[in-house]
């Protein structure tokens, strides 16, 4: 998992000259993976011995008023909250 860590943010690291752009680093256990875009969330779901790119994928529009669009949004803000700035983290060596 390291090994993939590092590598990714290898590939994404010239995006923090992007204005606009924040890459930040967290350590929670996270159970699926979340991507937002605007108002468009994507949910990767894990799931036990199936890779990422095999696992089912739900497209989630942020603006609706749902209890799932709330409940990965909450997730996804409660994460950036605790993480810290991927700059911050390489100054401090982790």
């Amino acid at each position: 998992m390291t090994a993939r860590i590092h590598n990714a943010i290898k590939l994404y690291e010239p995006l923090q000259d992007v204005e606009g752009v924040e890459i930040r680093l967290h350590r929670t256990v996270l159970y699926n993976s979340i991507y937002r875009a605007d108002d468009n969330l994507l949910v990767n779901l894990h799931a036990y011995a199936t890779p990422a790119a095999q696992a089912p994928v739900m497209h989630i529009h942020a603006g609706d008023d749902t209890s799932t669009a709330t409940t990965y949004l909450t997730s996804l803000d409660n994460t950036w909250t605790s993480a810290i700035p991927l700059a911050q983290a390489s100054d401090a060596g982790t």
